[in-house]
């Protein structure tokens, strides 16, 4: 069971993505893009989720802040996965650094599958 950080501040959003998780992975959540990596720091995930959409520091700011307190050596590497208004966003994922994304709405078949790619350390085009 692996420990996964979801960032937003969308009760529905989370509520979607624990259903899908649920009884594989344990989902531990945070509402603002600032709590992300000290929640890491806490936490340890193996993975992080991040809602495009997060109050004043958005899911790209704290995958950026993400990677570079990672280069630092501050943390260690972990897969990154940007959840994505549209498509089109995609170049914000890429520019972010983000392993891979997904855009909403979201299916469960959809974020497990992702879900489990990332935890096994293999590229998702999910």
């Amino acid at each position: 069971m692996t420990d996964i950080l979801l960032a937003t501040d969308s009760n529905a959003l989370a509520d979607e993505v624990e259903a899908a998780v649920a009884g594989a992975h344990l989902l531990h959540r945070v509402r603002s893009g600032v709590d992300v990596v000290p929640a890491i720091m806490q936490v340890d995930p193996g993975l992080v989720l991040l809602d495009l959409q997060i109050g004043n520091m958005g899911g790209v700011a704290a995958c950026l802040a993400v990677r570079q307190r990672e280069e630092m050596g501050d943390i260690e590497p972990r897969p990154v996965a940007l959840l994505l208004d549209r498509e089109v966003d995609t170049f914000l994922a890429n520019e972010a650094r983000a392993d891979t994304h997904l855009v909403k709405p979201l299916n469960a078949f959809q974020v497990l599958r992702a879900v489990e790619s990332l935890v096994a350390h293999e590229p998702s085009s999910a």
